[in-house]
């Protein structure tokens, strides 16, 4: 697909359209920033950065640069790690990071509309002051919602609570050809036609431009306790997952972590973990609105962990021991990245059961490529976050034994009837490992709809289903 080079002409035109040159960023004033993502593997530098604020302004921009053929890629805070928002077409890069207010909190229909520049972790804090709950929990807490969104991103209350599309009621659009169209709203059900909401959820970008999103709230829990348990191997702690989730006691959050990664965390912290002498752990989260609830569920599964060999089970009841341990899993992959001099990563997803034996893979698989590697994950819904770290490595050395490892992990993932992501997404880095998981018509489906939707590519080219 060929695109036009875009020139001063254009830039005069994109400064008619936008009306301040405060908010346009042009050739050498493009900061080093906007060319790559939070991993930093992929890089490659728009012409232009256009920091857009209206809903309006993102159509105008996009109806030029359709009538144009000037690819256009959009950016919230640039936390993703798979490419999805680095522009490698060049062209005009959307910073909709501006675009950050939330607009309407209505309680009685339980939503909340942001605009898709609104950091996760400011609308948690809003939404809890007023005593009401946004249960996905990604573990980039300065990701944009718009970012959650074009993800379908999950975290640690999935397990529970289901992820990002389970709460999207309804999305305000800016479509590949400037128009401005609304799909969902704050109905509760909608059987009216296919599901271009949800198909919105999780494209990366490439359909369309979120500008607004109506959210579904729920009521805030009023008790959380947190549960540490130590097991002699990781066979043991997986091994209790699936009775956990089939016990009537539903965690908040199921995840499991190993010595190694806690040592790094400890390192890159500078605190303490409670108790660093079992091999694995499970960290499990419950919540409710009594105490008593909770401890009835927490028992039970204390009881589970104890029959499947866990050597202790420490109760986290108090908000400055919960604290540490959550701080030291929310430092994980900020540990692991400090540890070594680059890293790249894998979020396959495989069945609860196969999570173990995805594990010791990765174990075996470290000594026969001759790299390092380092994971933690969700128990609870199969997710694993795996990272290979490039160390001393030479070029050659870690471009080799990087692919060859990436290539036997995803290989293995499929073996065991998992996904290519689980919550990252495809973006540009993962495409040839979502085209060999892939049927050739469930691939051909894929590109056809980016066909219908965007017939010039125009719209975050190269990603998902290039």
């Amino acid at each position: 697909m060929s695109y036009k080079v875009f020139d001063d002409q254009d830039y005069k035109r994109i400064l008619e359209i936008v009306g301040d040159c405060d908010r346009v960023l042009y050739r050498d004033d493009v900061g080093e920033d906007y060319s790559h993502d939070e991993l930093g593997d992929i890089t490659s530098h728009p012409d232009i950065v256009i920091k857009v604020c209206s809903t309006e302004e993102v159509a105008a921009v996009i109806k030029y640069a359709c009538s144009q053929r000037i690819p256009i890629t959009p950016r919230g805070s640039g936390t993703g790690l798979v490419g999805a928002a680095v522009p490698v077409e060049h062209g005009i890069l959307l910073d909709l990071s501006g675009m950050n207010r939330i607009l309407e909190l209505d309680e009685e229909n339980m939503t909340v509309t942001v605009e898709p520049g609104v950091l996760l972790m400011d609308l948690s804090q809003f939404v809890e002051e007023n005593q009401l709950f946004y249960p996905p929990d990604p573990g980039e807490k300065s990701a944009t919602i718009g970012g959650n969104i074009s993800t379908n991103a999950g975290g640690m209350r999935a397990v529970k609570y289901g992820v990002t599309r389970d709460y999207v009621r309804g999305l305000e659009v800016v479509l590949p050809n400037g128009n401005i169209v609304r799909l969902g709203g704050k109905t509760v059900k909608n059987s009216s036609g296919y599901a271009l909401k949800d198909l919105m959820v999780g494209a990366e970008g490439t359909l369309g431009v979120v500008t607004k999103a109506v959210l579904k709230l729920l009521p805030l829990p009023k008790k959380t306790i947190s549960l540490l348990v130590p097991f002699p191997s990781l066979d043991r702690a997986i091994g209790a997952v699936p009775l956990i989730i089939r016990s009537q006691a539903v965690p908040t959050a199921v995840e499991f972590m190993e010595q190694e990664v806690i040592k790094d965390a400890e390192r890159y912290l500078g605190l303490a973990f409670p108790v660093t002498n079992a091999d694995a752990y499970l960290l499990l989260k419950f919540d409710g609105n009594t105490k008593a609830d909770i401890e009835r569920d927490y028992d039970s599964v204390a009881q589970i962990c104890l029959d499947q060999g866990a050597t202790d089970v420490l109760i986290m009841d108090t908000e400055e021991r919960s604290e540490t341990v959550w701080k030291a899993r929310g430092a994980f992959l900020e540990a692991i990245k400090a540890s070594t001099c680059a890293m790249d990563e894998v979020d396959v997803v495989v069945p609860r059961s196969c999570i173990g034996e995805m594990v010791d893979f990765i174990h075996k698989l470290q000594k026969t490529v001759g790299i390092r590697i380092k994971s933690f994950g969700h128990a609870g819904d199969g997710n694993l976050h795996i990272y290979v770290l490039r160390d001393e490595l030479t070029d050659i050395q870690w471009e080799q034994r990087k692919m060859s490892a990436m290539d036997a992990m995803y290989k293995k993932a499929r073996e065991l009837h998992g996904e290519v992501s689980g919550e990252h997404g495809i973006g540009y880095v993962k495409q040839p490992y979502l085209k060999e998981s892939l049927a050739e018509d469930l691939l051909l489906i894929m590109q056809g709809i980016k066909q219908v939707f965007d017939p010039d590519n125009i719209l975050n080219p190269g990603k998902v289903c290039w």
